[in-house]
């Protein structure tokens, strides 16, 4: 068991996954809250116009994915202010955008069908020291902005409209949040992949809601649950030669699955 470690390519995904572990459900708990759900899956459709980008132009397709869900987190800002009533809209337009701009920038790239794969469906042997390092930076980066803004954050998640009249800057606060989402799933989409990233940040949380008593308790478990999914995911998929995506949102799966019957019995 213990050979896993003698690859380096397996420890700098264990040192990739576990800081992703800890804020993609760090993240998702407010998104799951706040109902915004599928906005991780919209950043990631447009996190892929990033990669190709970073294909076409000849720099870390990591670094273009961040840059692109970085711009588009003030789109979906805006468009939600212009669509008060209706924010989903929002989500919709910009996942669309996303994709279509991937689309026409993959087929301009010369970036291979391999290497374009891995960041759809995530790669254990294709992440390197350079994606370790940027994810434990804006791992730091995320945690610190939502250790700054917890308060903040968590009345606009529980009533927005009661923390605009209490004085605080929910656009601001929006706007960063909405930065740090984007960080987090071009980070994560290294180990999980564009297609499966939202699920790392959604499932977790939502097994974690089926036991926790309160928020924190939710944070917690979303942790914990995210960390042993990622871990066995990536076990699995050394092992038995799968996908260390699918992996991890099956082990997810599972977890909360358990949960939800734990919660029936009680």
């Amino acid at each position: 068991m213990l050979n896993i470690f003698t690859y380096d390519f397996m420890i700098r995904a264990f040192l990739a996954g576990g800081f992703i572990s800890v804020i993609a459900p760090l993240v998702g708990s407010f998104l799951v809250l706040r109902r915004l759900s599928q906005m991780g899956d919209t950043l990631s459709h447009v996190a892929l116009s990033g990669v190709a980008a970073g294909f076409l132009i000849g720099i870390n397709p990591t670094i273009g994915s961040i840059i692109f869900v970085i711009i588009s987190s003030f789109g979906i800002e805006r468009l939600r202010k212009s669509y008060f009533r209706y924010s989903e809209i929002s989500i919709a337009v910009v996942m669309s955008a996303g994709m279509a701009i991937a689309v026409i920038l993959l087929s301009l790239s010369s970036g291979s069908p391999a290497n374009i794969m891995n960041y759809l469906f995530g790669s254990i042997i294709s992440i390197n020291n350079t994606d370790v390092l940027l994810s434990l930076l804006l791992s730091i980066a995320v945690i610190t902005v939502i250790y700054i803004f917890y308060k903040e954050l968590l009345y606009i998640t529980f009533d927005e409209e009661a923390a605009l009249i209490s004085g605080i800057p929910v656009n601001m606060v929006n706007i960063i949040f909405t930065m740090i989402v984007a960080i987090t799933v071009a980070v994560s989409m290294r180990i999980v992949g564009a297609l499966l990233v939202s699920a790392l940040m959604v499932i977790p949380a939502a097994a974690s809601l089926k036991i926790a008593k309160n928020f924190r308790q939710t944070i917690f478990y979303a942790i914990l649950f995210s960390f042993i999914s990622v871990f066995a995911g990536i076990i699995l998929s050394f092992y038995l030669n799968l996908s260390p995506g699918g992996s991890i949102v099956i082990v997810s799966l599972i977890i909360m699955g358990l949960a939800s019957i734990k919660k029936a019995g009680n």
